[in-house]
């Protein structure tokens, strides 16, 4: 039984995490290996052409995926998402001593978000954004007015890393504190768990920022296979089975940002699948169809 399973290298420690579960999984009888992607686009080509057996899917890579194996006729398998990837939120903050009390207010105004790709930090934000009753529009169109529209900042950092890299998130949270007032935003965008992040790291001081609107909750990322066979089900085990006791497994588990494994749920994909939509970031067979989006 061998797997070949496809990673998205948007930071150093992926090797890292990779190097130590192959050679736990393989310790376990399994003949595991796994490639790298610079990014989930490829990676979502090459799992559905069948050439890796398994992809770490983004959420966004997995609605491509789903799509474009849809269209294909050609099966895939959820495997498993994290304990940390279910019922997750973004928020639309504010500065604390901003005169914006409700989404309403933002009309006029300027909204950052992180990479045109982040599912977290720009492609939900801007759908809720739009269930307000808010147009986002890019501020290459120049500013929106008092109506209501709302003029999107966008910081592509890590563009098609699908939000993995958190520089342009970050980046949108240090803009409302901006020293130069042409470079200052009204709003940011980013996933609830790193507002906390922002605070802890003094990108955002303490009580800085108060929390406009949040999205419904959603799911992040899921394991995907290409099919089923042996050696996919094996895996799929392995990885639900690993401990957070095991001394050998622990510091990869942290790095990877999990205490378990999970079965996989699809039913906290539907806010994205809308999201996607809206934006019209993919079609409704998978192809890439955002304007100016070359990962």
């Amino acid at each position: 039984m061998n797997v070949l399973l496809g990673a998205v290298a948007y930071d150093q420690k992926v090797v890292t995490i990779w190097n130590g579960f192959r050679t736990w999984l393989r310790a376990c009888g399994l003949d595991f290996d796994y490639v790298l992607y610079s990014n989930y686009e490829r990676q979502v080509e090459d799992l559905v052409n069948g050439r890796i057996d398994v992809a770490w899917n983004s959420p966004l890579a997995w609605v491509r995926a789903r799509r474009l194996a849809a269209r294909r006729g050609v099966p895939l398998t959820p495997l498993t998402m994290r304990d940390t990837d279910c019922d997750l939120r973004s928020v639309i903050v504010v500065r604390s001593d901003s005169a914006v009390r409700s989404a309403s207010d933002l009309a006029g105004r300027i909204v950052a978000t992180g990479a045109v790709d982040s599912p977290q930090a720009t492609l939900l934000p801007l759908s809720l954004l739009r269930s307000l009753g808010l147009s986002p529009g890019p501020e290459a169109a120049g500013p929106c007015g008092p109506g209501a529209g709302v003029t999107v900042r966008r910081f592509d950092v890590g563009v098609g890393l699908h939000g993995d890299h958190i520089g342009g998130e970050r980046d949108a949270a240090r803009a409302l504190f901006a020293a130069d007032p042409a470079g200052r935003v009204d709003a940011a965008c980013m996933v609830d768990s790193n507002l906390l992040l922002f605070g802890r790291e003094g990108t955002l001081p303490a009580g800085s920022v108060r929390v406009l609107a949040q999205t419904p909750l959603y799911d992040h990322c899921t394991m995907t296979a290409h099919g089923a066979s042996p050696g996919i089900a094996r895996l799929g085990e392995l990885l639900l089975g690993m401990d957070y006791a095991d001394a050998a497994l622990r510091p990869l588990l942290d790095l990877e940002g999990l205490k378990e494994w999970r079965p996989p749920r699809l039913s906290g994909y539907a806010p994205l699948e809308r999201a996607v939509d809206e934006a019209g970031f993919y079609d409704a067979d998978g192809e890439v169809t955002a304007a100016g989006y070359r990962p």
